[in-house]
């Protein structure tokens, strides 16, 4: 018989995996299980899971506080598990459990990409490759805007209609949900006031339907994971807030993720273009020109990135001030509330 695991790390219990897998996916695991916990997720957790023989990755949600409709589980493996024919590069889905008495909460197993995520500007050597990353962040992002949501079997993945008003809603919403978790802060009330403040401005300035495609929700340099010598993206990741809607949700989303990275290191490091990396206008240019149809004014959709990163920062903070964060970097995000929401106001102004 098999032995079933070794030591559990927070948030996977081994030998209840095990059990698990022995029973849904007979055969799958060879040997005793371990687990590591991959550095670097600030919102779902992933882990490295081996039998000795084989290993993947397993996904689950975070400790703690948990944002009302995120963290879905279902969600992720299906649109990795869609993607897998096409020319987007994914992780291959494994196996998915819905049963929240296995591990706590929903999880899934995919393939292991042995991949290189740019953690730091000095990960790449030189110019050249600084450029090729960049190049490649953009080609692959349009690749999974071309997708064909019908041919990969996504209809009914999102509801594309109204799609930027609900989201204006939806985020709204996940923020009120963290405030309990930040009501002693210093600042609170007026933190409330500013978000209030933009989500009003956002829904009285909401962009024209344009075409539906299928959006990440969450794509950066730090949510791709490049081959050995920097010339391909192995796969994309976290795939969490994926859905159907407006592409250029996930286009100001990025520019954001580059602007404020130049302000704090809470949400990615800065890559600088004195290193090669290209600007946040550059990329949108490289999308617009390999688009093929005219882009927008974008000042709607990097406000809408910089409104939604203040959120996720504020349901980020509430966890880290439960002691429910796994992981090194999380003090830094209460400053990134106000600082995105204010990058949001700044946007808005200028419509």
């Amino acid at each position: 018989m098999i032995a079933p695991s070794d030591v559990s790390p927070p948030g996977v219990e081994l030998s209840r995996l095990a059990e698990w897998l022995d029973r849904n996916r007979p055969g799958l695991r060879q040997g005793r299980l371990t687990a590591t916990l991959i550095a670097g997720g600030k919102s779902n957790l992933t882990y490295r899971l081996t039998d000795d023989h084989s290993q993947w990755a397993l996904r689950r949600p975070p400790l703690g506080h948990l944002l009302p409709t995120a963290h879905d589980m279902a969600r992720e493996y299906r649109v990795i598990a869609a993607l897998g024919p096409s020319e987007v590069p994914v992780a291959e889905a494994v196996a998915l459990c819905t049963d929240p008495a296995i591990l706590g909460e929903p999880f899934y197993l995919m393939s292991f990409v042995d991949g290189v995520v740019l953690e730091s500007p000095t990960a790449v050597p030189g110019r050249a490759a600084a450029i090729r990353a960049s190049e490649l962040l953009f080609d692959t992002l349009l690749a999974l805007h071309r997708v064909d949501p019908a041919a990969v079997g996504l209809t009914d993945f999102g509801r594309p209609d109204g799609f930027c008003e609900r989201q204006v809603r939806r985020w709204h919403a996940q923020f009120l949900a963290s405030l309990p978790g930040l009501e002693s802060e210093a600042g609170v009330v007026e933190l409330a006031a500013t978000e209030l403040a933009v989500v009003q401005a956002l829904g009285q300035r909401l962009p024209a339907a344009g075409p539906v495609g299928i959006v990440h929700g969450d794509y950066r340099l730090t949510n791709v994971m490049f081959t050995s010598d920097l010339q391909h993206i192995a796969a994309v990741v976290d795939w969490e807030m994926a859905t159907l809607g407006d592409p250029l949700t996930d286009v100001g989303l990025l520019f954001v993720y580059h602007e404020l990275a130049g302000a704090t290191g809470a949400v990615m490091p800065a890559f600088p273009a004195d290193r090669g990396f290209l600007t946040p206008n550059e990329l949108v240019e490289r999308y617009a020109a390999g688009d093929g149809h005219e882009v927008p004014a974008l000042d709607w959709y990097i406000a809408f990135g910089y409104f939604k990163l203040g959120v996720i920062a504020a349901g980020i903070h509430a966890r880290y001030r439960q002691g429910k964060t796994v992981g090194v970097g999380f003090e830094q995000f209460g400053a990134v509330i106000d600082l995105a929401l204010r990058g949001a106001q700044d946007r808005l102004g200028g419509m």
